[in-house]
């Protein structure tokens, strides 16, 4: 596969691309047309990420086998985006695609196919049931091969107010319009069911509608905009995502949705963590910079491995018993005023338990105390790898971090002056605190 991408400031040439280029990456070529592109009817994958385009080259929707398309970070508007509902790209593959399994499947008849269809469907008929399933896998194999066209289509960062017309795109899998002036989700009805993928972020959607058609939805993000309600969630039975951070919502209600894995709902109105009782198979559940006042309803939820409540209003820490495979723990920025009872509330984390933030809560002042500090540290037990207080992740942020595993073992300096040994004899093993890193 050849893959055509260069960064220079210097235009691309017409000379450099090969009528067999499948990829052609134009990032940051700060084009205003593509009148001095050649556009390979090879290519499956076209970046035109970061450049001054206003408008769209017709051309594009006479590639045959595209299958991704961003035109993130350009000047494309509701009208300039127009030409996408007309093209006939799709339509056109879906037609010669029964064209060519015919094709495959008389060859394999005739018993002159190359490849793994050399051998005659006479053959297969001998093999029974073993056989026909291989000649029928292979089949399908090759309808995919042509139904998964333009599965990827990235119009984030542009200038749209309102969800573009792609009703074309029939096997559309990702669908990007983030960063826009869009007010309402209205036109998704349009949008193919198929879609896995759904990016609707910094926008000034005020109401979550014309979703409940997304069957095989795994990935919703509506953070950043005016929602209010939580709600048509009911039906995303396969939803494993769901960001809704930088909102107005006050209350949760996720639909009895149970294979969810992550949550975030930052920086929102909420004031009760109500409502996720349901979600047994939720691993991470992002709640910071709410007004909750009280951890609870949390027992059920054995497979959480993140919680943040940092910058809530939490006065103690409860109700997390049961959470065997927690790992990290935010709790920094709330209303804490002792660690007392702390070892009982953690009792089924200690073992699991690397990460801990308590920064800025009232209790932060007892772990001056050099003798108390290294009490309260013993408590968790020698397995916790790291204690972090601090570091806050906005929504945009935590959206790339919770990709990474987070393996630093950190403590704030301005707790007793000889933390750092002590930290060091209670954590034989510890390679880093702070900025010091140990052999």
């Amino acid at each position: 596969m050849e893959n055509l991408s260069d960064n220079s400031d210097e235009k691309p040439s017409s000379d450099t691309m090969s009528e067999s280029a499948t990829v052609l990456d134009l990032t940051s070529f700060q084009l205003h047309d593509l009148d001095s592109v050649e556009l390979p009817p090879s290519l499956t994958e076209l970046d035109l990420t970061t450049n001054r385009l206003s408008a769209l080259d017709p051309r594009i929707g006479q590639l045959p086998n595209l299958k991704k398309l961003s035109l993130r970070q350009n000047l494309i508007t509701d009208a300039a985006v127009e030409p996408l509902s007309s093209w006939q790209l799709i339509s056109h593959l879906e037609g010669i695609k029964f064209d060519v399994v015919k094709e495959v499947i008389c060859k394999m008849r005739w018993g002159r196919a190359i490849g793994p269809d050399e051998i005659p469907v006479e053959f297969w008929k001998t093999q029974k049931k073993d056989g026909m399933l291989f000649f029928l896998s292979y089949v399908l194999f090759v309808l995919s091969r042509f139904l998964l066209v333009h599965r990827e289509l990235v119009l984030r960062d542009n200038q749209l107010k309102k969800i573009p017309d792609v009703v074309i795109f029939k096997k559309l899998l990702v669908y990007d319009v983030s960063f826009n002036e869009i007010s309402s989700l209205s036109g998704l009805s349009k949008v193919s069911s198929t879609l896995r993928e759904l990016y609707v972020s910094k926008n000034e959607v005020t109401k979550m509608e014309e979703i409940e058609h997304f069957h095989e939805l795994q990935i919703l993000e509506l953070g950043s905009n005016r929602l209010r309600i939580m709600e048509l969630l009911e039906n995303l039975k396969n939803l494993q995502e769901l960001w809704l951070g930088r909102n107005r919502i006050r209350t949760v209600n996720l639909c009895g949705l149970k294979c969810i894995k992550k949550i975030s709902l930052q920086s929102n109105r909420l004031t009760s963590m109500i409502g996720f009782q349901e979600c047994v198979a939720l691993e991470e559940l992002y709640l910071s910079h709410n007004g909750i006042v009280k951890m609870e309803g949390l027992s059920t939820l054995v497979n959480l491995r993140v919680l943040d409540v940092s910058a809530n209003k939490l006065t103690e820490i409860n109700d997390i018993e049961n959470l065997t495979k927690l790992e990290d723990l935010w709790l920094n920025d709330n209303n804490i005023a002792s660690l007392e009872g702390l070892e009982e509330a953690v009792t089924g984390t200690r073992e699991k338990l690397t990460t801990i933030y308590l920064e800025r809560n009232p209790c932060d002042a007892s772990l001056s105390n050099g003798k108390s500090s290294k009490m309260w540290i013993l408590s968790i037990g020698a397995k916790i790898m790291e204690a972090t207080l601090g570091c806050l992740l906005d929504e945009f942020e935590a959206q790339h971090f919770r990709k990474k595993h987070f393996a630093r073992a950190e403590i704030n300096k301005a707790q007793s002056p000889n933390y750092v040994s002590t930290l060091r004899q209670i954590f034989p093993n510890i390679e880093q605190i702070d900025s010091e890193v140990y052999a």
